[in-house]
């Protein structure tokens, strides 16, 4: 028999042989799926952000479908992936809270100046590890930009030297939160509510001489509060949303004006 035959036969069967071999393990080794998790992963947007507090997605997916997890966490699907989510699992879809990002930094350029002319990678990470910032305010937004890269949803601009996020756009998927050096964004529930938009932890007379806007832990703001919403730690107020009226009668006696509803 020609050589060449005797080749491609021998190659043949090895394919075949191998072919068979993988065929029975992908059978013996296969994990088993869930069809739910799957159905779920459907109906979800897909973003992967980790506002639901899993790995992503299918993450989450796979914790609705057991039964471990809420249906309301997905922050940029909303109301509707909620009920979409529901109608899945067969369950009640519930209540969903909005919530939005709010950056706790007032220092504009009006408010505070800067320290320093800064030459560098014009990124908020690389001015805050070379120089901890360009602002004389250690604490507060660099003004860089590296959150609104990050939002996917067109939900920030840097106006005048500070970061702001437009609750109407922001899905809340904190990825503005991960990218923050200074850790200055947090999420908050979407309701008429008092927020402390200062993060400076330093004494009243250091903060005053950073930025006119600065919180100094003066403490007038707790004593006009009727519900006890507002503490002060460390020179700095901070106001829980949950416990909050919005009366406003803390906005209106910060001499401050870093109080706002």
């Amino acid at each position: 028999m020609n050589p060449i035959v005797i080749a491609i036969i021998i190659v043949a069967g090895i394919g075949l042989v191998v072919g068979l071999i993988l065929a029975v393990a992908s059978i013996v080794f296969a994990v088993p799926k869930n069809e739910m998790a799957e159905a779920v992963l459907e109906v979800l947007p897909g973003a992967n952000c980790g506002a639901c507090g899993f790995s992503g997605c299918s993450g989450y997916a796979a914790a609705l479908a057991d039964g471990s997890a809420e249906s309301g966490l997905c922050a940029p699907g909303g109301t509707q992936v909620v009920k979409a989510v529901a109608k899945v699992l067969g369950k009640d879809a519930g209540l969903v809270e909005k919530k939005t990002a709010v950056v706790h930094c007032v220092g504009s350029c009006d408010n505070t100046d800067t320290k320093m002319e800064y030459d560098g990678i014009k990124t908020c990470k690389a001015a805050s590890v070379l120089t901890g910032g360009t602002g004389k305010c250690g604490f507060g937004c660099i003004g860089f930009g590296d959150c609104v890269n990050a939002c996917e949803y067109d939900a920030i601009r840097v106006c005048n030297g500070v970061a702001v996020v437009n609750p109407e756009s922001c899905k809340a998927c904190k990825k503005c939160v991960a990218v923050c050096p200074k850790n200055i964004i947090s999420i908050i529930p979407v309701k008429k509510a008092a927020v402390v938009r200062c993060s400076n932890h330093d004494k009243g007379g250091i903060t005053k001489k950073a930025c006119t806007a600065g919180c100094i832990g003066c403490m007038r703001c707790t004593k006009v509060c009727p519900t006890g919403a507002i503490k002060v730690e460390n020179f700095l107020a901070s106001i829980d949303s949950s416990l909050c009226t919005g009366c406003g009668s803390c906005m209106a006696e910060c001499k401050q004006g870093c109080i706002t509803m």
